[in-house]
C-alpha cells in the first residue's frame, strides 16, 4: 500500500513538471529569440569580405591558380535594368519586399509539397538567406550551418535595407563562366552593361543560378530556354509582366557573346573540380575561400598536365569540332596527375572527364574477362570466333553482335587473343557462360560506380561511364586487384599554416591479387603482333610509340572512341567524340584516341624503367602458341603468357594432331561451363 502511494506521488510530481515545461516551452523559446534579435543587432551590418582568395598549388608545391574573385563587378542597384530585379526577384523570391528574411508561407507550401510528392523537391530560401549562405556559409547540411544562416539571415534584415540586400545579392551570385554578379553576368553573355540588358537578356540571366552549368546558354542553349520561359511565366504569375510582353521577350532572338579568351589558366578543368571539392566536399565557405587566405595542395603534376594539353593539341587539328577528355592518375594512391575536360577551356569549360558519361565499347572488357579467368577460363580457352546470335532471357529474346569490319576467325582462338583483337562474338560468348552478373559485379567492385545491366551487349561496354571511372576502374588492375578512390586535394592550410584537411589516401583490396597480375599481362597483347591472326592486334597503329611495357585497351562506338592502359605507376584513360553524339566515320576521328593516349603515355614514363609489372606469388610464366592455346615447341611459335598456378596448360602443341587440337584446350575447364559453351564451339 505503501509502495503504491509512494509511485503515485512520483506520477503525479512527473506530469507537475511536464505541464510546467509545456508551459514554460513558449517563453522559453521567445527569450531565445529576443536574445537571437539582439545578438544579430549588436554584431551590426556585415562587411563584404576582402579580397585574399586562396592559393591552389601542385604536388610540388608549384603555384597553379587561386580561387577566382577576378570577375566581380560591383553595380549600383539604380544601374541595373529593372527587368533583372524584376526577374530575379519573380524566380527567386517574389514576396522579398513582404517579408523579414523568412517567407513562413512559402516554407509552409513547400513542406506540403514536398510530404505530398515524398521529395525534397522544393526550396523555400528567400534572397537574404541565399546571399547569406553564398557569402558566408559552406555548403554542409549541419544543423550548425542551419542557424548560422538564420542568424546571418536576421543580421542582414535588421541591419540593412532591402534594396541593399538586393544589391548585394545581385553582385554577388554565381552565374557560370567565372562570371559573379549582374554586372559580370551580362558582359561575359552579352557583352553588355547591367543598365542596358532587355527582358529577354535578363529573363535568361536569371534563370542560370539555380544551376550555372545546366542553363548556361553558351553549353545548353536548348535547357536554357526552358528556364528562360520557366522565369517569364512565374513574371506574369508575379504581376511583373503581360503575357503577351512575356511572349514577345521569349521569341526575341538572343545574340550571346563569344566567351572572352582571357590568359590560359593552368589545368582550367582540374581548378574547377578543385574548386567543387572545396565547397561540397570539404565543406569550405566562400567567404574563406575568397577572403581568407588559406593554401590549397593538391595532386597536380604540372609537367604532366603540360604533357596532357600538348598532345591534344597537337594532335586533333584546330578546324575539327571533335571533343576529348583525358585523366591520368597515380594507381598507388587514387592521386589525379592530368586531367583535361575539353580542347578549349574558353569556348566550353563543361569537363568531360568528370561530368560526361559516354558508352566505352572494347574497353569494358577487361572487366569481363577479370570475371571470365574466375570462372573457369584462363588465357589460353578458346572458343570459336564465327557470326553468332544468341538466344538469352529464357529464349524470348536474341542478339547478333558483329566483329568490326565483318571480320572473324571462322576458327577456335584463346581468350588472350580475343581481347588482343578485340573479338566481339568472344566475349559475348563468355559474358552468357559465366552469367551476366558477374560482370556487373566485377566492374562495380573495381570502382565503376555508374548504373550496369546483365544484358548481353554490356560485354560490349553499351552502358556509360565517365572517364575518371574507366580510370579508377583499370587503376584497381594496376594495383593487383587494390582498389582506390580518386582524389585532388592533399592538404588546406588557413593563413596561419594551421591545418584544416589532410588526405588520409586508402587501398581496398577488392579483387584477387594473382587474377589481377594475369589480366594486366592479356592487356599488354594489344602491341604484340605475335597474337595477329584474321586481323590485327588493336594497337598496333601505335605499338611503336610505346617502348615500356604497358597494359592498355581500346574501345570504340558509333560515336565514341577510347584507350586506356597504366602501369603501376600511372594509368590514363582518353576520351574522343562528339558532344551530341554525332557518329565517328573518318579514320583520323578513331585514331584520335590512340594517339593522344600512346604519345601521351610515353612522355610521362620517360626515364623510368621498360617494365615495372612484377608477378606476385602464385602465378607462374610459360610460353604458349597463339594459335593453339598450349605449350610451345620447337614446331611452334611462343609468347610468353601468365597463369594463375595450377591453370596453365601441361600439353605441348606438337604432340597435338590437328583432329585433336580443337578439343584439348576445352577440356580444360569445368563441364558445366563445357555443357553451355559447346553448341558455340560446334
Amino acid at each position: 500500500m505503501l509502495s503504491h502511494m509512494r509511485i503515485r506521488k512520483r506520477g503525479n510530481r512527473f506530469i507537475r513538471w511536464a505541464l510546467l515545461s509545456l508551459a514554460c516551452l513558449p517563453i522559453t523559446l521567445l527569450l531565445g529569440l529576443v536574445i537571437l534579435l539582439l545578438s544579430a543587432k549588436i554584431a551590426g551590418p556585415m562587411d563584404i569580405p576582402s579580397s585574399r582568395p586562396a592559393i591552389f598549388y601542385d604536388q610540388h608545391d608549384q603555384y597553379i591558380g587561386k580561387w577566382d574573385t577576378t570577375n566581380r563587378r560591383w553595380t549600383d542597384i539604380e544601374k541595373m535594368a529593372p527587368s533583372i530585379k524584376l526577374a530575379t526577384l519573380a524566380v527567386e523570391d517574389r514576396r522579398f519586399f513582404q517579408h523579414h528574411g523568412f517567407d513562413f508561407r512559402r516554407i509552409a507550401q513547400s513542406a506540403f509539397i514536398d510530404m505530398r510528392s515524398l521529395t525534397k523537391a522544393q526550396g523555400a530560401s528567400t534572397i537574404t538567406m541565399q546571399y547569406a549562405k553564398n557569402l558566408f556559409l559552406s555548403n554542409d547540411k549541419t544543423w550548425l550551418r542551419k542557424f548560422s544562416e538564420m542568424f546571418y539571415t536576421m543580421r542582414l534584415e535588421m541591419n540593412e535595407s532591402k534594396k541593399e540586400i538586393l544589391e548585394g545579392y545581385l553582385n554577388t551570385i554565381y552565374y557560370g563562366h567565372g562570371a559573379y554578379g549582374s554586372e559580370s553576368a551580362a558582359h561575359v553573355y552579352f557583352n553588355e552593361k547591367a543598365k542596358d540588358l532587355t527582358l529577354a537578356q535578363s529573363s535568361m540571366l536569371a534563370g542560370i543560378p539555380n544551376g550555372p552549368s545546366l542553363y548556361s546558354p553558351f553549353l545548353h542553349y536548348n535547357e536554357a530556354k526552358m528556364r528562360q520561359k520557366i522565369v517569364l511565366n512565374t513574371m506574369v504569375k508575379s504581376g511583373f509582366l503581360t503575357k503577351k510582353r512575356a511572349k514577345i521577350a521569349y521569341n526575341a532572338p538572343l545574340q550571346l557573346a563569344h566567351p572572352e579568351k582571357n590568359t590560359v589558366k593552368k589545368a582550367p578543368y582540374f581548378q574547377d573540380a578543385v574548386r567543387h571539392e572545396l565547397t561540397e566536399k570539404l565543406h569550405i565557405s566562400q567567404k574563406a575561400l575568397a577572403s581568407g587566405g588559406l593554401k590549397v595542395y593538391t595532386t597536380l603534376d604540372s609537367e604532366t598536365q603540360n604533357m596532357a594539353e600538348y598532345w591534344v593539341k597537337h594532335t586533333i587539328p584546330a578546324y575539327s569540332n571533335i571533343q576529348t577528355a583525358l585523366i591520368a592518375l597515380d594507381p598507388k594512391n587514387g592521386g589525379v596527375v592530368a586531367m583535361v575536360g575539353g580542347r578549349d577551356y574558353q569556348t566550353s569549360p563543361f569537363n568531360r572527364a568528370t561530368h560526361a558519361k559516354r558508352a566505352p565499347g572494347s574497353a569494358f572488357k577487361p572487366f569481363l574477362y577479370y570475371a571470365a579467368l574466375r570462372n573457369g577460363f584462363t588465357p589460353a580457352t578458346r572458343l570459336k570466333s564465327v557470326p553468332t546470335s544468341f538466344s538469352f532471357d529464357h529464349g524470348h529474346s536474341d542478339y547478333s553482335p558483329h566483329n568490326f569490319g565483318g571480320y572473324y576467325a571462322n576458327k577456335p582462338i584463346t581468350m588472350e587473343q580475343a581481347l588482343a583483337l578485340s573479338d566481339n562474338i568472344f566475349a559475348v560468348k563468355t559474358h552468357l557462360a559465366i552469367g551476366m552478373e558477374e560482370l556487373v559485379n566485377a566492374a562495380h567492385r573495381s570502382g565503376i560506380t555508374s548504373a550496369l545491366a546483365p544484358i548481353p551487349s554490356l560485354a560490349l561496354g553499351s552502358k556509360p561511364v565517365s572517364v575518371l571511372e574507366l580510370a579508377r576502374g583499370y587503376a584497381t588492375f594496376a594495383n593487383e586487384g587494390a582498389r582506390i578512390k580518386p582524389e585532388l586535394i592533399t592538404r588546406v592550410e588557413d593563413d596561419k599554416g594551421r591545418t584544416l584537411y589532410e588526405w588520409n589516401p586508402q587501398r581496398k583490396q577488392v579483387l584477387n591479387r594473382q587474377t589481377s597480375f594475369v589480366l594486366s599481362q592479356m592487356m599488354t597483347g594489344i602491341f604484340d603482333k605475335r597474337l595477329n591472326g584474321y586481323t590485327k592486334v588493336t594497337g598496333s597503329p601505335v605499338a611503336r610509340t610505346l617502348s615500356h611495357k604497358v597494359a592498355a585497351k581500346t574501345g570504340s562506338t558509333s560515336s565514341d572512341s577510347w584507350m586506356a592502359g597504366f602501369t603501376p605507376d600511372l594509368v590514363a584513360a582518353v576520351w574522343v567524340g562528339y558532344d551530341k553524339g554525332e557518329t565517328i566515320n573518318t579514320s583520323p576521328d578513331t585514331g584520335y584516341a590512340k594517339t593522344i593516349w600512346s604519345h601521351f603515355f610515353e612522355d610521362a614514363l620517360k626515364g623510368t624503367p621498360k617494365n615495372r609489372f612484377h608477378p606476385p606469388d602464385g602465378v607462374v610464366r610459360v610460353r604458349i602458341d597463339p594459335k593453339s592455346g598450349l605449350l610451345a615447341s620447337k614446331g611452334c611459335v611462343g609468347r610468353p603468357t601468365y597463369f594463375v598456378k595450377g591453370t596453365e596448360p601441361t600439353v605441348y602443341c606438337e604432340e597435338i594432331n590437328k583432329k585433336s587440337l580443337n578439343h584439348s584446350t576445352e577440356k580444360k575447364t569445368h563441364h558445366s561451363l563445357f555443357n553451355r559453351l559447346f553448341h558455340w564451339w560446334k
